[in-house]
């Protein structure tokens, strides 16, 4: 066979190759491609819903049973710490789901200055927070489609501070779900300072050098001083700036957490107890006492109306411990399992939770 002929042979040949290879990676894409969509198709019909709150207009997703015409009961969400928007960056739709399978729809606005809505969620003290929330509940009553008798809370963290007040002000709220909610905003501070220190290892000159950062953040906010103070004692302060002082600090941060520093819950929630409540702990919580929250839970709250679930592979955020502490498996996680971000049973707990109260009322 001539040269050029077996040149082109070879050619062809390489070509079939790479084009095979390009063929079956096109086909991996578009597999995982389609495994994403599914996994992210959730049955629920969402639609945009807008709150007007004084002066201020809050954009927000309400999220119904995939199928039926209601009326439904109602879980509206209060958020966390943080810039949320309504879905929480797609985070709480495994938990919509859940709930729509209890037979009961979701609500949840974005925070003040994220996503559509105005206004800047740092200027919020945590009786506004409460404020807003009974706002979205009294919106929702007005709905032909929402069971106003049938209407209750969701909240994670910092909604904590926010979710008794709701309570105790609107006695026709018929549950409250806690997630991972702290009882003095002092304490909490202190306790996720010092569980985050032990995670990475700091020596015990570090946690004191910490501990003295942290003190002097707190001297400086009962005195009212100003962030540039602030910055200025943290630079002043021994060791490098750390979990005690935040350089990143701005001057919005500092206004918010002035007006909240002094927040503690247990008032409020002597004042909520007739209110149905599912408390969900985790045992791998670093942000919040989950012991000391659930002592105080039970000593305040009646035995009948609280119940408490624990999940030992839970993360402070319900997420499996295993996957939060990768960012890898947590990102291909929330892309082609998002479902599967939580622990074992705290999907179907909280949904039960709901069963339950369900069936109560129909007895």
């Amino acid at each position: 066979m001539p040269l050029g002929r077996r040149a082109g042979a070879g050619r062809r040949r390489r070509w079939r190759v790479l084009a095979g290879v390009l063929i079956t990676l096109s086909l991996l894409a578009a597999s995982a491609v389609a495994v994403v969509v599914w996994q992210n198709d959730y049955d629920l019909r969402e639609g945009h819903v807008t709150l007007r709150h004084g002066d201020t207009t809050l954009d927000g997703v309400l999220a119904l049973p995939g199928s039926g015409d209601g009326p439904f009961g109602l879980v509206v969400f209060v958020h966390g710490d943080g810039p949320m928007d309504a879905t929480h960056d797609t985070f709480y739709r495994p938990t919509w789901e859940s709930f729509a399978r209890a037979g009961c729809a979701s609500l949840s606005f974005s925070k003040p200055g994220v996503a559509g809505s105005e206004g800047n969620w740092l200027d919020q003290s945590m009786e506004d927070r409460a404020d807003e929330t009974l706002a979205a509940v009294a919106w929702a009553r007005a709905r032909p489609d929402i069971d106003g008798r049938r209407i209750g809370l969701w909240g994670a963290s910092q909604a904590g501070w926010v979710m008794p007040k709701v309570a105790a002000r609107d006695a026709g709220l018929r549950f409250v779900i806690a997630v991972a909610p702290a009882i003095d905003w002092q304490r909490q501070g202190r306790y996720n300072l010092l569980a985050e220190l032990r995670r990475d290892g700091a020596s015990d000159e570090e946690r004191a050098a910490a501990l003295h950062r942290r003190e002097t953040m707190l001297r400086l906010l009962r005195r009212g001083a100003s962030v540039e103070e602030y910055h200025s004692a943290m630079r002043n302060a021994e060791g490098p700036e750390g979990s005690g002082g935040n350089e990143d600090m701005t001057a919005d941060r500092w206004r918010f957490i002035a007006k909240n520093y002094t927040s503690d819950a247990t008032a409020d929630l002597r004042a909520m107890r007739g209110t149905s409540v599912l408390l969900v702990l985790g045992g791998h919580d670093t942000n919040v006492d989950v012991a000391e929250t659930e002592r105080t839970y039970r000593a305040i709250l009646p035995p009948g109306t609280l119940e408490v679930r624990k999940f030992p592979d839970a993360t402070h955020s319900l997420v499996r411990h295993d996957i939060e502490r990768s960012d890898t498996a947590l990102t291909l996680a929330a892309l082609f399992a998002p479902r599967a971000l939580f622990a074992d049973g705290v999907l179907t707990g909280q949904r039960r939770f709901l069963e339950r109260l369900g069936q109560t009322e129909r007895t």
